[in-house]
């Protein structure tokens, strides 16, 4: 399992890095327009700073410039690339072409057919949108659910997105997702719980106890 930040703000990046079990960095462009930078500067950056894998999302619409662009990213990032592909006709024909050289990860995936179909063209991670899924399908977690089952055996792994919660990640993991990408402030969510705080204060009045 591997967790992972769904951010291009450099800041975040650089505070993530120090915490040290955050393994790799989602992007897409809605989050590359937020960075203070462009998004060539801003990847480069981030592929400084990622511990892992660095995702990037092809924004052309059609085969060959799609081909074209995630060249392009694999030039730019190097060997941490994950070239995300939307889950169309199209996009998957490009990660058909694309696998053999270059991890890509299928998209904006809302069925299990279309995760099977990611399995077969050869991606390396089937993204799902967990809470977009909910609120547009009725039940993300059971998306998740039935793309674990179709997927299993297999060398496709399931990355989760779109959580709002740390307990809506915990269900996701539950439910079979393998990774999981989340925004800065649900990754710092995931580390505090108010009994973990009492019982921390409770240690402390107790700090005489200790070899310093």
């Amino acid at each position: 399992m591997a967790i992972l930040l769904d951010s291009a703000i450099i800041q975040e990046a650089q505070t993530v890095q120090t915490w040290g079990w955050v393994k790799g960095i989602t992007t897409n462009p809605t989050i590359l327009s937020k960075s203070d930078l462009s998004p060539r500067a801003t990847l480069q950056q981030l592929a400084t700073l990622s511990l892992g894998e660095l995702y990037y999302q092809l924004t052309a619409t059609d085969f060959e410039e799609m081909v074209k662009e995630g060249r392009k990213a694999y030039e730019l990032i190097g060997e941490k690339t994950v070239l995300k592909v939307p889950a169309t006709p199209v996009g998957f024909q490009v990660v058909a072409h694309l696998a053999p050289q270059i991890p890509c990860a299928v998209t904006a995936i809302y069925s299990p057919t279309q995760a099977a179909v990611a399995k077969e063209a050869g991606a390396k991670y089937a993204i799902a949108y967990v809470n977009r899924a909910t609120r547009s399908l009725g039940d993300g977690i059971a998306l998740v659910r039935s793309m674990a089952d179709l997927l299993k055996g297999s060398s496709t792994e399931i990355l989760a997105a779109s959580i709002k919660s740390p307990e809506e990640a915990a269900a996701t993991l539950l439910a079979g997702a393998h990774h999981l990408t989340l925004p800065f402030a649900i990754l710092q969510a995931l580390t505090v719980h108010d009994l973990s705080e009492k019982a921390v204060a409770e240690f402390a009045q107790n700090s005489h106890a200790s070899i310093q």
